[in-house]
């Protein structure tokens, strides 16, 4: 099976950014107060060029950039392009697992059976079918695993493309840094980091007790064999709520158009 993992680059920031053309042209954080205890949700690219990035207080984003502009999120309106993005990729592939407003998972082995060369093809058309529907871009992961297409994905963003081909799975993952890994947090980063365990591919050959004496239990054994062995590929299910193609009803679509070449 054929998986890709879809992440929307810097998604309420683009949002805001369709809504308001101007703030292209401006380093941009939505979030809370920057006076208070704000926390950024997202940033747009030409922000995070001075280190700004989710999760940082505002207060640390407006000290790196004074110049930036902050606005709140909103939150309906970033639903409605999420229905409209998500709505648009079912024109391309029908099956899809939703994990968030902005990413989520895609079976492409659905309509490119086992190829690799048609599902990056298909991986293209989802982007242009995105952006010729809603002016978003995206980022996508091709793997046969879901830890490594979500890995995949954040390698070429903005709007990029990662196929990593069967069996070079690990290899794929091993030089990256560790917190790279779906599962590895700040805390379990600093103790790895502490004994030298700085990439993937060190934390994949940690021999048992070292492990147990950096991440005791169960969680330890689960990343290393996501680094060793990138998870076998699970179906995806599909989307429990209906179809979302009011926003696209009436016109003729890009996907619809794009999935027909491809056939």
């Amino acid at each position: 099976m054929i998986l890709a993992h879809l992440d929307l680059d810097a998604f309420f920031a683009a949002v805001e950014e369709l809504e308001d053309p101007a703030l292209k042209r401006k380093p941009l954080v939505v979030g809370g107060d920057p006076h208070g205890r704000g926390v950024v949700a997202t940033a747009n690219y030409k922000a995070r060029r001075f280190g700004i990035h989710s999760a940082m207080s505002c207060a640390e984003a407006l000290r790196r950039c004074p110049q930036a502009v902050f606005v709140r999120p909103r939150h309906s309106l970033y639903r409605q392009y999420s229905q409209a993005v998500w709505g648009t990729v079912q024109e391309v592939v029908p099956t899809v697992e939703r994990t968030g407003i902005d990413e989520g998972y895609l079976n492409l082995g659905e309509v490119a059976a086992a190829d690799f060369l048609r599902a990056r093809r298909v991986a293209e058309a989802v982007q242009a079918a995105v952006r010729g529907s809603t002016s978003l871009t995206c980022s996508l992961g091709v793997s046969t695993a879901k830890v490594v297409c979500k890995v995949a994905s954040d390698r070429r963003k903005p709007g990029g493309i990662t196929v990593v081909a069967p069996g070079t799975e690990a290899r794929f993952l091993a030089p990256l840094p560790v917190r790279a890994l779906p599962g590895v947090g700040p805390r379990a980063e600093a103790r790895l980091a502490a004994a030298g365990v700085s990439t993937v591919g060190a934390l994949a050959e940690l021999p048992d007790t070292t492990l147990r004496a950096l991440l005791p239990g169960q969680v330890g054994r689960m990343l290393r064999d996501r680094a060793s062995r990138p998870a076998q590929p699970r179906a995806t299910s599909r989307l429990r709520q209906p179809r979302l193609r009011a926003l696209l009803r009436g016109r003729q679509t890009a996907a619809a158009v794009l999935l027909g070449e491809l056939r």
